[in-house]
């Protein structure tokens, strides 16, 4: 099946190293399976991202049953998924238990792409002690995607104690002056800690993006699946 209005980058993934993944939100049910059903032909397999319950419950029952969901992090792979060739080289460190559905799509934007990432949750600096007892660990790991809302201090406190790359992912996550997030990017975008690298709000997936374009510069990070932390 296809559709006029749908012109998908199958080459994206040659061209700049990243596959063009579907961004369901305000996409009908009607388009989101002709993607799917190209795809198919293809036999080429897709990252969906911001797919809720109701997108997948319109779906054609035999595309939504072929679908691995997360309904966490509303992702969904479809059709052949990449093993994995990479690990040991991104942790993502989410301050609080709800920050974990934004961790989560970044965990499963890098798993498409055949990257294992660790992911650590709920060691935010308002019980310090969370995250020291888990810091040697995360040195480990030459990049670090910080998730956090609120006032987002976990950001600058990783900035003072890390040497590698930190990518903020700032979330909408707090209550009335955390301004759906605006508060917790000020404070990443302003923060004392040097070289962070902070992407938007609630965007797992683009920090995840800037992680692989990170690895793709560094051949070993893409060949070398026993290096560990």
């Amino acid at each position: 099946m296809t559709s006029p209005d749908i012109v998908f980058d199958y080459e994206r993934g040659e061209r700049i190293g990243l596959d063009e993944a579907v961004f369901c939100a305000g996409k009908s049910p009607a388009q989101i399976s002709a993607i799917l059903s190209q795809a198919a032909e293809r036999g080429r397999g897709l990252l969906l991202t911001r797919l809720d319950a109701d997108g997948l419950a319109q779906l054609p029952p035999d595309q939504a049953g072929a679908l691995d969901y997360c309904a966490m992090s509303r992702t969904a792979f479809f059709g052949p998924l990449r093993p994995v060739t990479s690990r040991g080289w991104v942790a993502i460190v989410a301050a609080g238990t709800s920050d974990a559905v934004v961790a989560r799509e970044a965990e499963r934007t890098l798993r498409h792409a055949g990257i294992e990432a660790a992911l650590i949750l709920d060691v935010g600096v308002a019980g310090l002690w969370r995250l020291l007892e888990r810091i040697d660990e995360i040195r480990g790991f030459p990049v670090v995607i910080a998730v956090a809302g609120m006032d987002a201090a976990i950001a600058s406190v990783l900035g003072g104690l890390l040497r590698g790359t930190i990518i903020c992912v700032p979330t909408s996550v707090g209550y009335g002056a955390a301004e759906a997030g605006r508060t917790a990017l000020n404070a990443m975008l302003s923060s004392c800690a040097p070289g962070l690298l902070t992407c938007n709000i609630d965007s797992g997936y683009g920090a995840a993006c800037a992680a692989i374009r990170i690895l793709n510069s560094f051949p070993d990070a893409q060949q070398d699946p026993s290096r560990g932390s």
